[in-house]
């Protein structure tokens, strides 16, 4: 158990306050909103001033904690474990009903879908001071064979001078536009199950282009898939295996070579 998971219930948090942004060297900057207040749940860990919390909850969907506490889940579906968790930003994609909910809980104060109606993808800009939530849409296969245009986002947090990018369910590669909207993503979480998204050659090719300082693998069903991933990432990639489900990442403590960090899932549960 990390450090972190031993802290869920020796900590109660105040009620954070939106902090000023430190600017990151991604695209698409904006001014703080000052001003604004944000309600923080009780019981989750500190995190450092500059520095930014991931915790690998389940399949595709993370915790993304900021130190004024602001709470981000990933490929949202409504449980994230144990713990009361009211997250002030869900993210969701809607591939496979592991990845969204279309009941998401009314006191969550910003639900952002991945797509829009059919074809027509879906833009967001979520300005919250000391984090900035955007997406890049991109392709995915339809339910009906065929590809639904702009059916799945990326989306990218601004945060403590880190770009973090979450491919969703990501079905192709990114063309010249996408990755210049992308920008240059410092930590990013990749599916590599290499069947229902991506092949894994190709996804070894589009984690070898981001040059990303850190890549999380998820959505890998297997320790197989998983495996045959890290094989095929050997070489140019340095892989640390965290034995445990949290990373604290800062722009300061990046890795000098592109490293992927294992994490092993984990609900956010009450400890026993």
């Amino acid at each position: 158990m990390t450090r972190y998971l031993a802290l869920l219930l020796a900590l109660v948090c105040a009620p954070a306050l939106a902090q000023d942004r430190t600017p990151s060297h991604c695209i698409a900057l904006a001014d703080a909103a000052p001003g604004v207040a944000y309600v923080t749940p009780a019981n989750l860990p500190d995190v450092e001033r500059e520095e930014v919390l991931l915790h690998y909850i389940a399949h595709a969907s993370f915790l993304v904690r900021s130190h004024g506490g602001l709470n981000i889940v990933t490929d949202y579906t409504g449980f994230t474990g144990t713990l009361p968790l009211i997250p002030d930003v869900v993210t969701m994609n809607h591939a496979h009903d592991s990845h969204w909910t279309a009941f998401p809980d009314p006191a969550i104060p910003h639900v952002l879908p991945g797509w829009g109606d059919f074809g027509e993808g879906i833009d967001h800009h979520l300005d919250l001071g000391e984090v900035l939530v955007r997406n890049v849409s991109t392709d995915i296969r339809s339910q009906f064979a065929g590809v639904e245009a702009e059916g799945n986002s990326i989306f990218v947090f601004e945060m403590a001078g880190l770009c973090i990018g979450h491919l969703g369910h990501l079905h192709h590669a990114p063309d010249p536009a996408q990755y210049a909207a992308l920008g240059r993503l410092d930590v990013v979480m990749a599916p590599v199950d290499g069947g229902y998204t991506l092949d894994q050659p190709t996804m070894i090719a589009v984690l070898k282009r981001l040059k990303s300082s850190i890549v999380i693998p998820m959505h890998w069903f297997s320790d197989f898939a998983l495996e045959a991933f890290l094989d095929g990432m050997q070489g140019e990639f340095s892989i640390v295996r965290t034995g445990g489900p949290s990373l604290a990442v800062s722009l300061d403590r990046l890795p000098s070579r592109p490293t992927i960090m294992v994490l092993r899932p984990a609900y956010l549960n009450v400890p026993r």
